[in-house]
């Protein structure tokens, strides 16, 4: 077949239309750019609807394995010009494959957690790259889930599936409101501990072994009245210059890792 040579193609105007979320939401389809996310999206789920390809940007070891393992898959390349794959591609970063694909859909209630589970809990997080970066990080760190209470960002962004790595197709993920969430976690018998600014106990003191939700709140607004009070342990990570808080992903990533240190067996 012939690449693709026209903008006004059918095929590339819906696909490129999927970076609108009203857009992914309507269809229940999504974008993903790259072709580690597309062999995570395939090895975990992701039903692959179409892809494209640009041939002459298939460079990497990455993108070759991922052609691969689409064509075993039984999935044709819609191979298009460079100019016209440039309308479909993410940023500056172009590996020449881009797909299309059914988000996997988990409802809270349909999470399972393993004995001693460690969850994410990210509230009213509001930007897609600061979403998959605490993705990336607690999977990662191996937790066994992450939950989005009043979910600003979206999951399926393609900014998010960058920036996880495509760890959002591996880790189970989930959406819902604030309060049902946090019945969720007390009903699962998980300790919860919310990283607040003004938290009274250093992270480092606090006992990850035990089954616990890890709480983040928003970069602009942290985490509200829901996160306070019995039942929440409010942790505080130690700032010694002029600023008072991290990055909501870089947050995630210390204390993610200080569990993880505190899970794994000496030698």
């Amino acid at each position: 077949m012939d690449p693709i040579t026209s903008f006004q193609n059918p095929r590339v105007k819906a696909a490129a239309k999927l970076r609108d979320r009203r857009e992914r939401d309507r269809r229940g389809r999504i974008l993903i750019d790259g072709a580690r996310e597309i062999r995570r999206a395939l090895r975990h789920g992701a039903r692959i609807v179409e892809f494209f390809a640009c041939p002459a940007l298939c460079r990497s070891p990455d993108a070759r394995a991922a052609l691969d393992e689409l064509a075993a898959a039984g999935i044709s390349a819609i191979t298009t010009t460079e100019p016209v794959f440039s309308k479909l591609a993410y940023g500056e970063r172009s590996e020449g494959v881009v797909a299309v694909a059914e988000p996997p859909r988990r409802a809270l209630a349909e999470l399972r957690l393993p004995t001693a589970a460690l969850v994410a809990v990210v509230d009213g997080v509001e930007k897609p790259g600061n979403l998959g970066a605490v993705i990336r990080s607690a999977d990662g760190a191996g937790l066994a889930a992450l939950v989005a209470a009043d979910a600003r960002a979206d999951f399926y962004n393609p900014n998010c599936i960058r920036a996880s790595l495509g760890a959002v197709f591996a880790l189970p993920v989930a959406a819902a409101p604030a309060e049902e969430v946090k019945h969720w976690l007390a009903a699962a018998g998980l300790a919860i501990v919310a990283a607040r600014v003004d938290g009274g106990i250093d992270y480092t003191t606090i006992d990850f072994t035990r089954p616990t939700a890890i709480v983040l709140g928003s970069e602009a607004a942290g985490l509200g009245d829901l996160w306070t009070g019995a039942g929440v342990t409010a942790a505080r990570l130690q700032m010694r210059g002029a600023v008072d808080s991290l990055n909501v992903s870089a947050t995630a990533a210390v204390i993610f890792y200080e569990a993880l240190r505190q899970r794994t067996p000496l030698g």
